[in-house]
């Protein structure tokens, strides 16, 4: 190969280490979403999210305790919750499996094992299931 191949296989690999850099630190959206109580992607349910301990921190595992109510303002009791999310500018998930643990009474279920192991803009995604149907809420978090 010629020293020229060489040499635009370097320039590409600056340009892409770069981007990657800039995408990695800028900071996130002006405008982006940092309430705590939502209605859900389909309107479903009202679901609000609270840690177990505030102000959060890098590091450590912490639980949420999530609050669902149907659409028309009723504690949903049966419901199933499964836990995701990841930092979007990233590009890569949570670095647990939180789970979400047993309904504790008025619509409030306690998620364990979460962790945001660097600073940033973190998406904590929540999927519902219960009788009222299947729904999803997303929520933005900034360590």
């Amino acid at each position: 190969m010629s020293k020229w191949v060489f040499v635009g296989i370097a320039i590409l690999a600056v340009v892409a280490g770069a981007i990657f850099a800039m995408r990695m630190l800028a900071p996130p959206p002006a405008d982006l979403d940092l309430a705590r109580s939502k209605a859900s992607a389909n309107g479903l349910y009202t679901v609000s999210i609270e840690p177990e301990v505030e102000p959060l921190q890098q590091g450590p595992l912490h639980a949420w305790f999530v609050t669902v109510a149907a659409a028309d303002g009723r504690p949903v009791e049966d419901a199933v919750i499964a836990v995701d999310g990841g930092m979007p500018q990233h590009g890569h998930g949570l670095p647990t499996t939180p789970q979400a643990g047993a309904h504790l009474g008025e619509g409030r279920y306690r998620i364990e094992g979460v962790r945001f192991n660097m600073g940033g803009w973190w998406e904590l995604n929540l999927t519902i299931s219960s009788p009222v149907g299947e729904d999803s809420a997303t929520f933005n978090i900034v360590l």
